[in-house]
């Protein structure tokens, strides 16, 4: 797969033919001193809990990972914080306000679209669901249910990032036992 990096052969400032090896970053223009970053896309999402303990999963309508469960989230916006954006992005997927938002981890992820592998930086958070009965499928989703952690399997999970969150979440409730 291809990274946005890589689809740069001129400078996008003055239009010179990129000299050095492709690919390298920063990219820098030998005419016109420009030096371009590319830095990953940012993320957010949620392990959003209902009052009795249950975590909200959809189930992802499109590629990547299509059919796989995923937390409801997504990019994050300019101008926009990961609060908010993970506000809004729950909203489109399933409807859903959110409470108690609380950061629990990072983790790197590719995200491929239309043959570009995009690097990502995925924000994941807990919160809880202010009305989880109304929970639907929306944007770019196939499915929704409330499942325990523990009756989830690692390989039913559509990203790294989702699992990593995953397992936290499971140790954390481990260790309360």
């Amino acid at each position: 797969m291809t990274t946005p990096v890589q689809l740069v052969d001129y400078c996008p400032r003055c239009g010179v033919a990129r000299t050095g090896t492709a690919g390298v970053i920063p990219f820098r223009c030998a005419a016109c001193g420009l030096v371009l970053f590319f830095n990953p896309t940012v993320a957010a999402a949620a392990f959003v809990r209902d009052a009795g303990g249950r975590t909200l999963f959809i189930t992802r309508a499109h590629a990547p990972a299509q059919g796989k469960l995923a937390i409801p989230g997504g990019f994050i916006d300019m101008s926009e914080s990961a609060e908010e954006a993970l506000r809004r992005e729950v909203r489109e997927e399933v409807g859903l306000e959110l409470t108690d938002i609380v950061y629990l981890t990072s983790c790197p992820n590719r995200y491929e679209y239309r043959g570009i592998t995009y690097p990502v930086c995925d924000l994941i958070f807990t919160a809880h669901a202010v009305a989880p009965e109304s929970a639907q499928a929306l944007d770019g989703v196939a499915g929704v249910a409330w499942r325990r952690l523990e009756t989830i399997h690692p390989e039913e999970l559509a990203f790294p990032s989702i699992r990593l969150g995953w397992e936290m979440l499971c140790q954390r409730a481990t260790q309360r036992e």
